[in-house]
């Protein structure tokens, strides 16, 4: 539709003519409920708002099929000639406006705007609403950008045996109808942006609890608490230990920055068919409803929940609070909040070693978005809302957080934290751009954080620092110096690093590597020395970002490196561990390391692992080499060795531990052998077991997709696992087994299912391009590969930007793992200069990931 991608110059002209004093909005939601289907709902808005200069024109966004009736200041407008199906034309503004839209709004299945969920366990229907970065428009008539905040007073109809929710405390009994319904009024939120307004309605399942606090000036806290889920998920829901952390983070929000929480009640709905991991609404944050654990599931799951929770609680001040005005600085509240949850979850919870699954987890996704040809500033250009879609990416929640983290070390944590609390109270309920954080900084370090910012926010790419050591004949230190690499010719900033130097080596009663020695320096230019390690015995190890106070990628000396391969599980600091995992990782995927080097490592040393996210973190990184990074003359042996070594350590892990758990997971997608395959089925069936190993449905499901995958398991062997657990994980999961068949019909009929025809639901389109896209079935997957070129177009046309990002990324043939379709991908993007800025953005990463499989397996062919 031609309105519908707004761009930052509209936005900015509407905010320089505009002030929204309120909204008033009615939603009719009996519909979802209709016999004959989901019907259109009703939606009535009501905007008051100023104009500064009376007699201009402007427009209100609305995506609808239909619109009832449009009166401005009284007048009724011809609604054929003021709306194009995503604005309405205003005219003739006056210096005080009241703008009332009658519309009927689309339920969605995409998981955008208001989504519609039937749960297929008890037909019970479910409806929650997502709009960033702009699909409040979806549900009714606004003014949709972040900078023009308003008031917003909700009133839901709905069946009157439903729990309604909205951001602001309910007011009164809901009113009762004659139908069996009821309508249900919210009182006005303090001034918000559209896209954190939100309603969740149904038959949920929901507890309550309270946070009470006194605060340091004699006042008191008195918060109500809710967690919800759907009704069918209550048997798995743990409310406690949501509650628990929920408090925790509060007291350590609070204690931070001295600022009281201000959106009244805190509900947190889990729900079905979620895109994200969770968003920020103040008073009803989202989530998905994977956090609701249906099974035995590691502490590490347990940990990312509570980050997740932390991370959403540090928005109700950085984002809801104090928004940015536009999406260029989108990291004012992402980068934030990664940083902060990652903090909380560090200090304030059980799970102390939150920065160390922070260095080996969200760093791998910032330091791969860092070298994507499609990088950016963390500041980023964002010309309209397509590429705000995008740029929720490791950039701007992960590379972010981790320069915060520098930034940190370099004001230091008491001048960081009195920042965040000037700003917030200067600039409460406000829009922000970066001078206004930049210059409370200024004021509380007294360092020039104008230097610093265009070094680490206005630039993109990840510097690599490498040490040298030089020792003389009696075995100790003469020089030891940091080389600072720039990330590339086309990014070839050299930044100021506030970093650790640590020197380890083995520890003679046991053979551990520990540090004995540690210099902080500040590394500037291409060359630092550190004279504070002069002088100290060799090491047998050189860390270069000791404690992660960095962004950046480390290389080793030679000495340091022969280290790692022969002692990385030795290494008895769990962070200096993981950061050498990290650093392992990036010299596979640079095409420095060899894959089989790097899965022999995880194969000797994982099991040796104390952590079990970085655990994981390490089971997920050796399948991705398996599938992308080995040379093909070599993915036959190299699975049958991570299979054969997965097996040992399930056996060896103890019973009923996350260790065990873990190895069992990755056992199943690694298996192949026959003997192997066969272990599976018996588990499965009951006829083999593994002592402490608990056979849940969650487990059965990973056992049966390898099972499908190897074409050991049939139709009618997945639908009878469906009739055991006939729920919406089941059904995801049944999907998935069923497009992972070898089989060229299967292929065919997923590919169908996906690019001909738009009925699948959000969370079903990811599932059967899950199961489509078998690394083992290239030859099955190949024909597509053309195809993938002639439909990308047409798809991101017509299908929801969601959808779109789903399909372009998911269907791109990566696993076609040569020259041909890197040229066929050139071919593509050359022929389409003017395809959408985003769609070929997303086909440009993928052409990037598949270049660098190229190479990581021309260096493993070297072996």
């Amino acid at each position: 539709m031609p309105g519908e991608n707004l761009t930052r110059e509209e936005a900015q002209q509407r905010a320089e003519l505009l002030t929204v004093d309120g909204y008033e909005v009615d939603l009719d939601l009996r519909p979802a409920v209709a016999p004959v289907g989901p019907q259109p709902f009703r939606s009535q808005t009501t905007i008051r708002f100023r104009c500064a200069r009376p007699g201009a024109a402007t427009f209100v966004d609305l995506i609808a099929p239909y619109v009832q009736s449009v009166q401005l200041n009284g007048t009724s407008l011809d609604v054929a000639a003021v709306f194009d199906g995503s604005r309405i034309q205003l005219d003739g503004l006056q210096a005080e406006n009241v703008l009332v839209v009658d519309a009927q709004c689309a339920f969605s299945r995409t998981g955008e705007g208001m989504h519609r969920f039937a749960d297929p366990e008890d037909g019970e229907v479910y409806l929650y609403t997502q709009y960033e970065p702009a699909d409040a428009r979806r549900v009714f008539a606004n003014f949709e950008q972040p900078d023009l905040k308003a008031p917003f007073t909700f009133s839901v109809t709905a069946p009157s045996d439903w729990l309604v929710l909205s951001n602001g405390e309910q007011r009164g009994a809901p009113e009762q109808h004659h139908d069996a319904s009821a309508t249900w009024h919210f009182e006005p939120t303090k001034p918000i942006s559209t896209y954190i307004t939100a309603v969740a309605a149904g038959p949920y399942y929901y507890v309550n609890d309270r946070y009470q606090r006194t605060l340091d000036d004699g006042s008191s806290l008195d918060i109500k608490l809710g967690a919800l889920c759907r009704k069918s998920l209550a048997k798995h829901f743990d409310p406690d230990d949501i509650f628990t952390v929920t408090k925790q983070g509060l007291d350590f929000f609070h204690d931070a920055f001295d600022f009281p929480y201000p959106w009244g009640k805190y509900d947190q709905a889990f729900v079905p068919e979620y895109n994200i991991g969770a968003m920020e609404n103040p008073g009803l944050v989202t989530f998905r409803e994977e956090f609701v654990f249906r099974g035995k599931v590691t502490e590490a799951s347990y940990e990312r929940r509570a980050n997740v929770i932390l991370h959403e609680m540090a928005h109700m001040w950085f984002g809801d609070l104090v928004t940015m005005e536009w999406w260029d600085d989108l990291w004012l509240k992402e980068s934030f909040a990664d940083f902060m949850g990652a903090l909380a979850l560090a200090r304030a919870t059980r799970f102390k070693d939150a920065w160390i699954t922070f260095a080996n987890q969200r760093k791998a996704w910032a330091y791969r978005a860092d070298q994507l040809p499609t990088t950016h500033p963390i500041t980023a250009d964002i010309h309209d809302l397509e590429d705000a879609k995008l740029n929720f990416d490791g950039i701007t929640y992960a590379k972010g957080a981790s320069v915060l983290k520098q930034l940190v070390a370099y004001v230091g944590q008491d001048a960081f934290m009195e920042g965040a609390r000037r700003y917030f109270k200067r600039h409460a309920y406000g829009n922000t751009r970066l001078a206004d954080l930049l210059s409370v900084l200024e004021e509380t370090s007294g360092r020039d954080m104008k230097t610093w910012s265009r070094s680490w926010l206005q630039t993109a790419g990840v510097n690599v620092l490498t040490p040298q050591v030089t020792c003389d004949a009696g075995g100790r230190v003469t020089e030891l110096v940091v080389h600072q690499e720039p990330a590339s010719d086309a990014y070839p900033e050299l930044r100021p690093h506030r970093v650790r130097v640590g020197l380890y080596h083995r520890r003679d009663a046991d053979g551990a590597l520990v540090r004995y020695a540690q210099a902080e320096v500040d590394v500037t230019g291409p060359r630092t020395t550190v004279p504070e390690l002069v002088g100290q015995t060799a090491p047998d190890l050189v860390l270069v970002n000791d404690d992660d106070l960095t962004f950046c990628k480390i290389r080793f000396d030679e000495r340091s490196l022969r280290t790692i391969r022969e002692q990385l599980g030795r290494i008895e600091d769990p962070l200096a561990r993981a950061l050498c995992w990290s650093a392992v990782w990036n010299l596979t995927r640079d095409g420095l390391m060899p894959t089989g080097d790097y899965l022999d490592l995880v194969l000797r040393y994982a099991g040796e692992e104390s952590g079990i996210g970085v655990l994981q973190s390490l089971h997920q990184q050796a399948g991705y080499a398996l599938a992308h990074y080995a040379a093909p003359e070599h993915r036959e042996a190299y699975a049958a060795k991570a299979a054969e070594g997965a097996l040992r350590e399930l056996r060896r892990a103890a019973p009923g531990s996350d260790h065990q758990l873990a190895w069992a997971r990755f056992f199943a997608s690694t298996a192949t052998a026959e003997p192997e395959l066969q272990l599976l089925e018996q588990l499965l069936d009951g006829q083999a077991r593994i002592d402490g190993l608990e056979v849940d449905q969650e487990l059965r499901w990973s056992f049966l997709l390898t099972l499908a995958a190897k074409g050991r398991a049939d139709a009618s062997r997945i639908a009878a696992e469906l009739s055991r657990d006939n729920t919406a994980s089941g059904k995801r999961w049944e999907t998935r087994c069923l497009a992972a068949r070898p089989s060229a019909e299967v292929k065919a009929k997923a590919w169908a299912d996906v690019v001909d025809s738009d009925e699948l639901s959000n969370a079903l389109t990811e599932a059967t391009i899950s199961g489509w896209a078998q690394p083992e079935q290239r030859g099955l997957l190949a024909p597509y590969a053309g195809q993938y070129f002639d439909v990308i177009e047409r798809l991101w046309r017509d299908r929801s930007i969601e959808i779109g990002m789903a399909v372009v990324r998911g269907l791109y043939p990566g696993l076609q793992d040569s020259a041909e379709t890197v040229a066929a991908t050139d071919s593509w993007l050359a022929e389409h200069p003017s395809a959408p800025p985003a769609l070929r953005r997303l086909v440009l990463e993928s052409r990037d990931d598949l270049a660098r499989a190229l190479r990581a397996q021309r260096c493993d062919a070297r072996v």
